[in-house]
């Protein structure tokens, strides 16, 4: 770069040599330094175009390793730490804010690192020049650097605020998307469209403005530089008409002439670093969005311990959890114990607090008090990936991923150590192998994203299948049976139990037919523990759970 810019300072010394042999009338001095000094302006360019590939490779580079940097911190965050950020946020933090960066480090770094060399080398260059001519150039410094900070101050509060808006124009797009058969099914394409509309309405207002405070700006810098060239002439006339003689008002012409390249390289560094400044607000704001992400220190942190004693076994001790912003405790001194290989059922209405149980086994939130442990050791002590290879967790709304059903079911860590068997046996145990088979490439039939090609259950097989293929301790299912038949519920219950005999499963359920067969249910009611025992203990003793009962017509209770 020091090489490129040497060569664009030198080039005026050219000039002046030039037009001093010019005005003697030597040809010959002047082809030679015209020769010199466009092979001053072609190595310039060969340099610029050299430079401008390196800062496109570097542009690229931190591109992929802030959204790399992004992706593996929003690996590590909690629930709680996604949901403050909101999942479009999330989106455009990766997308849109990196993209600004990107376009400041290939467009803008270099210029940014190159004008500020040339002005000072350019001001040294005419230091000790004329002072009057040294005084326009300086006045119009001062008038743009005005402009210039008057400008940018105001942009950037309008840029935070486009930002932040473009969030909510992404937050309306996904969820348009998401809930597209609702939105169809009640009619409400005029409604989305509104929102939509006043989203990108308000979004585009505060781009106008941004537009606006920017716009003036250029035209202004642009007539400043032609009038400190006008100046620079008129004051340059005075003092040419009152040297003595004819040498040296070619000597003080010649000298004008180089003075105004050079007054002109430092102005027109000065409107590109204009509009480079243009750029700085938007990638500030940008990275000040990316290093919230990337800086946050996830709110559940790994520990160290990778050894678990007691397999399979889950504790609770007084544990109580409140969700941020809650005024009420979603759980309140619960406590219970499960040993390896026995199955516990928990039913509640909604709203009880059963999701928010099995999420803490799993540390997507930590407790606010008490103590949850599995193996006998609090779960804030593993590594957070040994307690995660210990669970199957199947959630409320079964997630499946885009590509071929088999390497949805053989999903995760330890992936490769499985066999087409043991997705198959995992298939099987789920009640899915026979919809599987009907497809026309098994387990190789491609699944479109979300799953949109199968039904519920079918969904919530696979997402069972995927559980059970990890032959883990702990099987968490979380209302998995909702969308199943009753026929296809008592069939994998039953696959379950004469399959997975060492397996501890803890089902969270709404109907109580499916869990009569616990070895224990714990009935849930605004986040207390309210009944516990079996089946029909809790019919005995228990109103909450005889309610359910009755309002299911279960056998035994009308």
């Amino acid at each position: 770069m020091l090489g490129q810019i040497w060569l664009d300072i030198t080039i005026p010394q050219y000039m002046n040599t030039i037009t001093d042999a010019f005005l003697l009338d030597d040809n010959d001095v002047v082809v030679r330094y015209a020769w010199e000094m466009l092979l001053c302006a072609i190595g310039s360019l060969a340099l610029a175009i050299i430079i401008g590939y390196l800062f496109a490779n570097v542009s690229a580079a931190v591109g992929r390793n802030a959204r790399k940097a992004e992706f593996d911190k929003v690996q590590e965050f909690s629930i709680q730490d996604i949901n403050r950020f909101s999942a479009s946020s999330l989106i455009t933090r990766s997308t849109n804010d990196i993209t600004q960066i990107q376009n400041f480090i290939a467009r803008g770094l270099m210029a940014a690192l190159r004008c500020p060399i040339i002005t000072v080398w350019a001001l040294m260059m005419i230091y000790g020049s004329s002072l009057e001519w040294t005084g326009v150039t300086l006045a119009g410094v001062a008038v743009l650097l005005v402009v210039m900070y008057v400008s940018l101050h105001y942009a950037r509060i309008k840029f935070e605020r486009i930002q932040w808006l473009t969030d909510g124009v992404n937050r309306a797009t996904k969820e348009n998307v998401d809930g597209i058969r609702v939105i169809r099914a009640y009619n409400a394409e005029r409604y989305q469209e509104k929102r939509f509309s006043d989203a990108t309405d308000e979004l585009m207002a505060n781009n106008i403005s941004a537009v606006k405070i920017m716009a003036p700006v250029f035209p202004i810098s642009r007539s400043v530089m032609n009038f400190v060239i006008l100046g620079i002439y008129w004051v340059g006339a005075g003092v040419i008409s009152a040297a003595g003689t004819t040498d040296e008002q070619l000597m003080l012409f010649s000298d004008m002439i180089v003075f105004t390249s050079y007054a002109t390289m430092v102005l027109s560094s000065f409107l590109i670093m204009f509009g480079i400044m243009r750029m700085v607000p938007r990638t500030m704001v940008g990275m000040r969005r990316v290093e919230e992400v990337v800086d946050t220190v996830p709110s559940v942190a790994s520990g160290t311990l990778t050894d678990i004693a007691d397999k399979g076994a889950v504790e609770f001790d007084n544990v109580s959890f409140t969700y941020p912003g809650s005024e009420h405790p979603s759980l309140e001194d619960i406590s219970f114990s499960i040993g390896q290989g026995q199955v516990l059922a928990i039913v509640g209405s909604t709203g009880s607090g059963k999701s928010t149980l099995v999420n803490l086994i799993a540390r997507f939130y930590d407790a606010d008090s008490g103590k949850v442990s599995v193996g006998g050791s609090d779960v804030k002590d593993y590594d957070l990936k040994v307690l995660r290879g210990q669970l199957g967790y199947v959630s409320q709304n079964a997630i499946i991923f885009s590509g071929p059903i088999g390497r949805n079911v053989n999903y995760g860590a330890g992936s490769e150590l499985r066999t087409e068997e043991d997705v198959r046996r995992a298939l099987r145990i789920a009640q899915a192998e026979s919809f599987v088979d009907e497809l026309p490439e098994g387990t190789e039939s491609h699944i479109s994203q979300h799953g949109k090609n199968l039904s519920g259950g079918q969904k919530q097989r696979v997402s069972i299948a995927r559980a059970v293929c990890r032959d883990p301790d702990i099987l968490i299912l979380d209302d998995a049976f909702s969308a199943l038949d009753f026929k296809t519920d008592l069939n994998l219950r039953s696959s379950l139990r004469r399959e997975m005999k060492g397996t501890t499963l803890i089902m969270v359920a709404q109907r109580v037919g499916t869990v009569k067969d616990a070895d224990e249910i714990i009935v849930l009611d605004k986040g207390r523990i309210v009944g516990r025992g079996r089946h029909e203990d809790l019919l005995r003793d228990c109103p909450v759970y005889l309610d359910m009962a009755r309002s299911q017509m279960v056998e035994g209770t009308v």
